[in-house]
């Protein structure tokens, strides 16, 4: 988490014309044109089986629940649009535990999550009006599941971040890591990450105790204001994610998750503060996961990653390039490794790195990058000569990232 920049929601949404002014929680007004069959104005919990269907544009007025028992079902090509506010205005979809989300886009028609400050249309990836390094104009989507986490007083199930207290929709956790909380495909995920309160926002994908039922592949956060993706225990694993512009970090993990991601990109924004953060385990349980085959690219404020906290699993394949010097940008630009109970678990390998390889700074030596020990993992490597990495072919044609160029630096 972290505390958010000014004002930009209201510059964004002021950008293109909307026809009345948003101070502090005022929504916009939106013409939803419901008379022609294209958009549906969602503003109440799904509490049945519901279909979201190819063609139409679907406008969030609020937090929306699909509550236990039911399923929402989104066809390939829907947008989804969420209204601007904060606080308890912060509008967002969950997936309740119990609840099931069958949301499968596909390479030529992927899934759109977006603000309604979004001129994008059904069979468009791009936006036509928005850049991609906008944030925090809706929430996001947050699945929540009834797999283990590790959580403070070993107590069995929590409210997830981003939803009130007062909001049972938003608990999370239980004991059963074989969980389903349905399927989730080629979908894009933009301009999230409103604030509820100070320092607290929500993450583009959050994945709560989401069990390894649960099949998440092909998926896109860009401009978001917290976090890209955040895991927060659960056993789900992810293959195919692309992060770009993440305000805080692109992956974090917490409250030891069990699962994989598997080839993966971030993409750094001006706003990134860690690539990775890895966090560790809150009670007693103390499982660890793994990221493997994964491209970062930097900038020259953002940190490589941060391994902090107790923090456990494997790291594998990673290939980081485009940081700056960590001399010049105070620390920055590093892989660091921070707590006793960290390199206590680095120490006896319950946190593993496995062929780290890094295109530096000019001048820049591996053991200034990698701390902690980390650099006996790691290879340095001329640019667009890595032997590790994502395969970017995964993302072409249906991601915002892929269609703008943003992928064509990497190898």
């Amino acid at each position: 988490m972290k505390k958010v920049n000014s004002i930009l929601m209201i510059f964004a949404a002021s950008l293109i014309g909307f026809t009345s002014c948003i101070e502090g929680n005022d929504k916009p007004v939106i013409d939803t044109d419901l008379d022609n069959n294209s958009s549906v104005l969602v503003n109440s919990n799904i509490t049945s089986n519901t279909t979201w269907t190819t063609g139409k544009t679907y406008v969030l007025s609020g937090r929306i629940s699909v509550t236990s028992g039911n399923t929402l079902k989104i066809e390939p090509g829907v947008v989804i649009k969420g209204e601007v506010g904060t606080g308890s205005n912060a509008t967002a979809l969950v997936i309740a535990r119990g609840a099931k989300i069958d949301a499968q886009g596909t390479a030529s028609s992927p899934i759109i999550f977006t603000t309604v400050a979004d001129e994008i249309v059904p069979g468009q990836i791009a936006s036509p009006n928005l850049e991609p390094n906008l944030s925090g104009l809706w929430g996001g989507l947050i699945i929540l599941g009834n797999a283990k986490g590790s959580f403070a007083g070993d107590v069995t199930e929590i409210q997830i971040e981003g939803i009130p207290p007062s909001d049972t929709n938003g608990l999370y956790g239980g004991s059963d890591d074989t969980d389903n909380s349905g399927v989730v495909k080629y979908i894009s995920i933009r301009h999230g990450g409103a604030n509820i309160g100070e320092g607290n926002e929500i993450n583009g994908l959050t994945l709560g105790a989401v069990g390894s039922g649960t099949v998440i592949e092909n998926v896109e956060v860009i401009g978001n204001q917290d976090d890209g993706i955040e895991w927060f225990g659960g056993a789900v694993n992810v293959k195919n994610a692309i992060v770009w512009n993440p305000g805080d970090d692109g992956m974090d993990t917490d409250q030891a998750w069990s699962g994989t991601l598997d080839n993966f990109i971030v993409i750094t924004g001006s706003e990134t503060d860690h690539a990775l953060e890895i966090d560790g385990p809150e009670g007693s349980a103390i499982a660890g996961h793994t990221l493997k085959n994964g491209t970062i690219k930097g900038n020259n404020t953002a940190e490589f990653g941060d391994f902090r906290d107790g923090a456990r699993g494997t790291f594998e394949n990673l290939y980081f390039f485009n940081f700056a010097d960590p001399a010049t940008t105070e620390g920055r630009g590093d892989l660091s490794i921070s707590g006793d109970k960290s390199i206590a678990n680095f120490a006896d390998g319950s946190l593993k790195f496995i062929k780290l390889e890094a295109t530096l700074a000019q001048g820049v030596s591996l053991s200034t990058v990698f701390k902690g020990g980390t650099v006996a993992s790691a290879t340095e490597v001329a640019a667009e000569a890595n032997t590790v990495g994502a395969n970017k072919a995964a993302f072409a044609t249906w991601s915002w990232a892929a269609v703008s160029g943003q992928l064509t630096d990497l190898k």
